[in-house]
């Protein structure tokens, strides 16, 4: 039991892991080269990242859990909506109440959203319901 715990975690991590350097990637390049505010080019990383983390996490991390594709798809695009509201709402914060760049901020927002993930998307996202 716990091996399996453990390999889901390890495969949560580089997927996260992966998925969260796509967001941070695209939203950096979205702000140096489109021009667009650091908030508006978060919402475009976080769109291009889901189809990683979704993908990911549906033939990686989750995938002995045999969850129905469209079912896994709108619980875990609910799930990810739900941290990127989360991570959008702290962003704003932290881009206004700290001097830290906001690429930096950026990051540390994208960590902080990870254990929400895992717990909802183990626990309902992917969860197979018969």
């Amino acid at each position: 039991m716990f091996k399996k715990l453990y390999t889901q975690i390890g495969w949560f991590v580089i997927v996260g892991c992966a998925a969260a350097a796509t967001h941070w990637a695209v939203a950096v390049a979205c702000v140096a080269w489109a021009g667009l505010t650091p908030l508006l080019a978060n919402v475009a990383g976080w769109l291009v990242a889901f189809g990683v983390s979704f993908t990911g996490h549906y033939r990686l991390t989750f995938r002995h859990q045999h969850a129905p594709l469209l079912q896994s798809a709108l619980r875990f695009f609910l799930v990810s909506a739900l941290g990127f509201a989360v991570n959008e709402a702290a962003y704003a914060t932290l881009l206004n109440i700290t001097p830290i760049r906001y690429d930096i901020l950026l990051a540390l927002v994208l960590i902080g959203i990870a254990g929400m993930t895992f717990i909802l998307g183990r626990y309902w996202a992917f969860r197979h319901t018969r």
